[in-house]
């Protein structure tokens, strides 16, 4: 069963890379802002230390955590982010874990994608085989995050400075994938890594 780590900066298309290894492979794909969502949900361990730190004041009607109104306390302010990804990264990352843990105890042999935001500062190097970074060119993440997001040129500035060098990815990962051309050249370079 090999694992293999996804990452990459926002708009280089890694969902396309996700929704390849899934049809193509079968493979097994978690996102760890799926399950940073699914940790958040009221009744659990990281609602509660949220809630508690952050006040209720981030609360919807219905006491789901409002992400908009969370995410505006802590863009901007180190020290809250810092915070917020105490609480809920190492969450995360265990769920991860178990999930990983459970795919090879039901035995199947299969490609498990994990694709994380932060996966190299979150050191997911030690659960996964594999790291591998998604390229794509500025220009190309720019005009994606307009066209799909709408996102405004001094948003995606902003996103860009947050964010991992590219030489920082390209020497965490073992293998990168340039994003920056065709769908198809994209796929090629995936079934080229994928049967070695």
């Amino acid at each position: 069963m090999k694992i293999i780590g996804i990452t990459g900066g926002v708009g280089s298309g890694k969902s396309l890379i996700l929704d390849y290894f899934q049809q193509k492979y079968g493979a097994k794909v978690i996102i760890a802002d799926q399950v940073s969502h699914k940790l958040m949900e009221p009744g659990t361990r990281g609602y509660y230390e949220i809630v508690e730190f952050f006040g209720s004041g981030i609360l919807n009607n219905d006491m789901t955590i409002n992400r908009e109104k969370l995410g505006k306390i802590v863009f901007g302010d180190k020290g809250k982010l810092d915070r917020l990804n105490g609480i809920m990264h190492p969450l995360v990352k265990e769920f991860i874990a178990e999930e990983i843990r459970s795919e090879r105890a039901s035995g199947k042999d299969r490609m498990v994608i994990i694709e994380a935001a932060l996966l190299i500062e979150e050191h997911y190097e030690v659960l996964c085989d594999e790291l591998w970074y998604i390229y794509s060119d500025e220009e190309t993440r720019r005009a994606r995050l307009k066209a799909s997001r709408g996102y405004s040129e001094e948003k995606i500035s902003n996103i860009f400075l947050n964010q991992c060098s590219e030489e920082m990815f390209r020497q965490h990962c073992q293998v990168v994938i340039d994003n920056s051309g065709t769908v198809e050249e994209t796929y090629r370079q995936i079934d080229e890594k994928c049967r070695r």
